[in-house]
């Protein structure tokens, strides 16, 4: 399922203005330089996820809460393709100008500790050259196409109906290389998103 446009800018600057804080204390408390904050609240450029996270992480928001729209998470225990939590829209231009990763939650991780992904990787779609690390385990699967996976100082590509499954703490990347999309269903728990 791929998301409708989300305001990734606009979105990052009224919860920033809403904690009270400035461009410059954000970018102290994530980690990032002042520049980053101010060109991605005025669109100028789309934010890697871990980069958007690591921006999120200095106001305390996850992912998921950034991403949210006002209605509610479906309770389930069955879930139809719209009714899917959109956590990526304008997410994941890359270095080497590629294409975006869509990510849709299954239902409401937090209260089952379990984080389950739809990922729809575009050609050239790459996760960002700053490594993911959190207190988690994921593994996933690929349905269809290839996804390079990155974990620690050990790189694979991935062909659909192959498998991962690591410890989140270690450093880790993913991209889709290939002239085709490459879509993954994950798991990830606790929840990082």
């Amino acid at each position: 399922m791929i998301a409708e446009e989300f305001d990734v800018g606009s979105r990052l600057k009224a919860m920033r203005l809403s904690a009270g804080l400035s461009q410059r204390q954000l970018a102290g408390l994530a980690g990032v330089p002042h520049a980053q904050i101010s060109n991605i609240e005025m669109n100028r450029n789309s934010p890697s996820v871990s980069t958007l996270r690591k921006i999120l992480s200095g106001l305390g928001v996850s992912m998921a809460d950034f991403f949210e729209s006002d209605r509610g998470v479906p309770k389930g225990p069955f879930f139809a393709p719209g009714e899917f939590v959109d956590l990526t829209s304008r997410i994941a231009a890359n270095a080497l100008g590629g294409g975006r990763v869509y990510l849709s939650q299954i239902g409401d991780a937090v209260s089952h500790n379990l984080q389950i992904l739809h990922e729809l990787y575009e050609p050239g779609a790459d996760t960002g050259e700053l490594l993911l690390q959190h207190p988690s385990n994921e593994g996933g699967y690929v349905v269809e196409g290839e996804l390079e996976l990155t974990v620690g100082d050990v790189t694979r590509v991935l062909a659909a109906g192959e498998a991962y499954l690591f410890d989140s703490r270690i450093p880790h990347r993913f991209r889709n290389l290939s002239a085709k999309r490459t879509i993954v269903i994950s798991a990830c728990t606790p929840p990082y998103l």
